[in-house]
């Protein structure tokens, strides 16, 4: 499904915070990958989601090798990662009303008569009233926003999901919701998962297997997974 080999990324090419990292998601895996802030595994996650390229190393999405990174990738590629990041309001249009957010990705890509029903269709998924997707980023509470990221991260039934301490922000009962969501989400669509994230506990409850950040450094030696959830 993910093949990261050997990549190296950062944004400044004389000190690149990822090093020589591979790492690797089977078809319809969940893989937790583990670390503290600042190791460096949120730029790993973009590269992994096409949005970032990386200064060495390769990608390889579904068998097939990535050449082109964020709108320069095919749609095909772009279109089968879904993306949940930490903080909903930098990654939210804040012009944009929930429902239109949601809608995005179908507007995008030819895909409009699909809006209504598909967007209804996950506000009842995510726990989002009609009331609410009226609102814009501004008039609602983190957790609502994030469902609506999440939301938007499905939208297009991907068959990888990246899921950037998604829950960083939130209280255990959303935390408990949005988890319920995507696993709800695998189970109908056979997805994988690549839940990144500092708090070990949740990773394993969640996850096939879970991997710890320094393993995956390519000058200390091979990934080593902490325990399948149990």
């Amino acid at each position: 499904m993910l093949e990261l080999t050997r990549i190296t990324a950062g944004y400044d090419p004389r000190d690149p915070v990822v090093r020589d990292v591979s790492l690797a998601v089977a078809q319809g895996e969940s893989v937790g990958l583990l670390g503290p802030s600042g190791c460096g595994k949120s730029t790993l996650a973009r590269v992994a989601a096409l949005l970032h390229r990386p200064d060495a190393g390769s990608v390889v999405l579904d068998g097939t090798p990535v050449r082109g990174w964020r709108h320069r990738a095919p749609q095909e590629q772009r279109t089968a990662v879904g993306v949940v990041f930490q903080q909903p309001r930098l990654s939210a249009d804040p012009r944009l009303s929930l429902h239109e957010l949601i809608a995005q990705p179908l507007r995008s890509t030819g895909r409009r008569r699909d809006v209504a029903e598909r967007v209804g269709e996950l506000a009842r998924e995510v726990g989002l009233t009609e009331e609410l997707l009226g609102r814009r980023p501004h008039a609602v509470s983190d957790g609502q926003l994030q469902r609506a990221c999440l939301a938007r991260a499905l939208v297009l039934r991907p068959g990888l999901l990246i899921c950037d301490e998604m829950t960083a922000m939130l209280d255990a009962s959303t935390t408990a919701a949005l988890v319920a969501v995507v696993e709800a989400y695998r189970a109908e669509s056979g997805a994988a998962l690549l839940a990144v994230g500092h708090d070990r506990v949740l990773l394993e409850r969640w996850c096939d297997r879970t991997v710890r950040w320094g393993e995956l450094d390519g000058q200390r030696g091979p990934a080593a997974a902490v325990g399948p959830r149990g």
